[in-house]
């Protein structure tokens, strides 16, 4: 008991506020009997013990003891690996997306360019979060598809999948760039004109960094807002994002990282095992959609199901994105990415390589791999237990857990099933009184 008087009970009651909370975070939880699937390593660790508390894991060992007041869950043998991250997705900016008002992972006029941020849009209270975190995702990036100012998209922003108000984890994570059939309109009618556009962008933004329409050259392309945005790829190491599906473009971007010093990632990809062996020396991520297998555009000729296997043979890091430009980039994310997934191990990608798409090789493309993306001492207690095989699309997570704290699994799909369910049609309440 804290003696504070009796006009200080609302100070009594925030202290103990604030004892329960930190107690609530510092609960120990210990996963037993578990197939944990570690990604540190090769093979799973059998009837393992994961302990986790106040937000990290703690150990994860076979058959070890559970911790003195550790709150038990009983695996029963099934998998446990840590929680999904989709590499490239609009979940939190797109809810409908013929809706405009719940569409915000674009801009169509207007001056900004780069400087097109889209974490001022992010919707924390959006129904596709809870069926992608139902589904075993945690993490994502979150990039705008275009910009008024070819051939830049804007800025994205890395999310976890907490339940709450705050869903980006860092903001202004990368730069995203199109270049290509996708965009060659906006970008003066030759995938030429995007790569001069691009290059001249870089250099102005590298040597004007203060610049503005009144300080800078007169014939300055950029206005200041776009300059600040890109100068933060040389300040603070922001990878500049190339969606590019060809194999001369990617082989642009490999010389533009080697000419101007940046991190490269490519998004898209379909031709990248054209080429793999610069791709693996330039040390460059390739965010890719493992289905993508017939051409939509020319520059997809090249597509083929084995994509992910070659790269990763190679020791190029492979993530994954939901088939591009459509709606599974915000609903089913995860039933997707599992089900794209499961199709590359079907193609050569080996079962440890396609979980590593999933979870580590996205952090370590986006930076946070000290921190996620393995179930190892220290990291984030973001962890899934399934039924089934992940990679098998009728399996699903029993628990998921974010920072350490289990999240509800129901979805408004789950409450609308329940409320108009055929086995209530003849309850004497309507559906509102339940």
């Amino acid at each position: 008991m804290i003696a504070v008087g009796t006009k200080s009970t609302w100070l009594v009651v925030a202290l103990a506020g604030i004892f329960l909370a930190h107690a609530a975070r510092a609960e120990t939880i210990a996963v037993i009997h578990a197939k944990a699937y570690t990604i540190a390593a090769d093979k799973p660790i059998d009837d393992a013990t994961i302990v986790f508390a106040d937000g990290k894991i703690i150990s994860v060992n076979a058959g070890a003891a559970t911790p003195a007041g550790a709150k038990v869950i009983d695996a029963a043998g099934r998998i446990v690996t840590p929680g999904f991250m989709s590499g490239a997705t609009q979940l939190g900016l797109v809810e409908v997306n013929a809706a405009a008002e719940t569409n915000d992972q674009s801009v169509s006029s207007g001056p900004l360019g780069a400087a097109f941020d889209v974490q001022y849009a992010l919707n924390a209270n959006s129904a596709l979060l809870t069926v992608a975190r139902a589904d075993g995702v945690t993490r994502a990036m979150a990039y705008p598809s275009g910009a008024a100012t070819a051939p830049f998209s804007g800025m994205g922003a890395l999310i976890r999948l907490s339940e709450g108000p705050d869903l980006a984890e860092r903001v202004k994570a990368a730069m995203f760039v199109a270049v290509g059939a996708a965009t060659i309109d906006s970008g003066g009618g030759s995938r030429s004109a995007q790569w001069v556009l691009l290059r001249n962008a870089l250099d102005e933004a590298r040597q004007f960094t203060n610049a503005s329409r009144t300080t800078g050259p007169r014939d300055q392309l950029l206005n200041r807002p776009d300059v600040l945005a890109l100068a933060g790829m040389f300040s603070s190491r922001m990878p500049l994002v190339i969606a590019a599906q060809r194999e001369s473009d990617i082989r642009q971007a490999i010389k533009l990282q080697d000419d101007y010093g940046l991190k490269v990632v490519i998004f898209g990809g379909t031709e990248a095992w054209r080429a793999v062996d610069e791709l693996a020396r330039a040390k460059i991520g390739v965010i890719l959609n493992p289905m993508a297998n017939l051409p939509w555009t020319f520059d997809e000729i090249g597509g083929r199901l084995d994509n992910a296997a070659l790269l990763a043979k190679a020791g190029v890091a492979v993530a994954f994105v939901v088939p591009g430009n459509t709606i599974h980039l915000s609903h089913n994310v995860g039933l997707a990415l599992r089900e794209g997934a499961g199709l590359a191990v079907a193609n050569g990608l080996s079962y440890t390589e396609a979980l590593k798409a999933l979870t580590v090789n996205p952090a370590r493309i986006w930076g946070i791999a000290d921190h996620y993306g393995t179930l190892s001492p220290g990291q984030d207690a973001d962890l899934v237990i399934w039924d089934g095989d992940p990679l098998e699309p009728s399996s699903a997570p029993t628990a998921v857990f974010i920072a350490g704290r289990a999240v509800s699994l129901v979805t408004r799909q789950i409450e609308l099933r329940d409320r108009y369910a055929p086995a209530r049609r003849n309850d004497p309440w309507p559906p509102a009184y339940r």
